[in-house]
């Protein structure tokens, strides 16, 4: 299993000033939440950790190595990223668009085989789409295409998952249900670390988190000891009411 370590890492958020350098490692069986407010640079870090943009300064290295030598198959193998947003470049199926998760595995030319299909579909079911399997990506919902978009990185089979707002379009039920995936995801040696708008989910399925704030500033480590309100509410500029609920905190703006 894959390990992401971050060395003295800051991210390059165009017109702001260098903030607080980012040293922490994201191992296997973690699951890390990314909080913070509208432009705090959540979307650039993942982007940076994935190896898609330069970091201003600092490095990120992936099993030992650094990101930046690693040929883009071989970190295909090992880390899947979840855009927030898909754009569809070709008609395509849901099960062709799944199946694009094999890539990394084949070599030039191949074809995807029978267990290549058998992933892909077990990855829809698991997803709730396989009854979509035969339609076009352009047709469907929202929530249909975001959870195509966590199938398919599901397909690819990543040591490391990067998801930014991965429950993004769902209704309450699905978000559950992909939540659940993420944490079985680490619970079966691998790693996990995404951005989230939704505090509470944060609180219920992360074990550590780190907090970006909109000057740069940032603080990490894990959710119990993070999960203060007087840090949270700066980090969002919002008064907040606490309760508990199964054994989670739960926060809600406050009056």
């Amino acid at each position: 299993m894959s390990r992401l370590d971050i060395r003295e890492l800051v991210v390059d958020v165009p017109g702001r000033a260098d903030g607080r350098a980012l040293t922490l490692c994201v191992e296997p069986g973690q699951v890390w939440g990314v909080l913070g407010p509208n432009g705090a640079g959540k979307t650039t870090l993942l982007h940076t950790l994935a190896g898609l943009r330069t970091p201003r300064r600092g490095e990120v290295l992936l099993d030992g190595r650094p990101l930046a030598t690693l040929g883009r198959r071989r970190v295909a193998q090992r880390l899947g990223l979840v855009f927030q947003e898909r754009h569809d470049g070709f008609p395509a199926t849901v099960r062709e668009t799944a199946l694009i998760g094999r890539h990394p595995w084949l070599s030039p030319w191949q074809m995807e085989g029978g267990e290549d299909l058998r992933l892909a579909e077990a990855a829809l079911a698991r997803l709730d789409v396989d009854h979509l399997a035969d339609r076009l990506v352009s047709t469907l919902s929202g929530g249909e295409r975001q959870r195509l978009t966590i199938a398919t990185v599901l397909t690819q089979a990543p040591h490391l998952w990067l998801a930014d707002e991965p429950t993004n379009h769902l209704d309450l039920h699905h978000q559950t249900e992909v939540m659940a995936l993420l944490a079985g995801e680490a619970a079966a040696g691998r790693a996990v670390m995404m951005c989230l708008h939704d505090l509470n989910l944060a609180a219920r399925w992360c074990d550590h988190l780190l907090l970006l704030y909109p000057d740069g500033e940032a603080c990490w480590g894990p959710a119990d000891t993070m999960l203060e309100p007087a840090a949270l509410e700066r980090l969002y500029g919002q008064r907040l009411a606490t309760a508990w609920v199964d054994g989670a905190p739960v926060f809600v703006p406050a009056r």
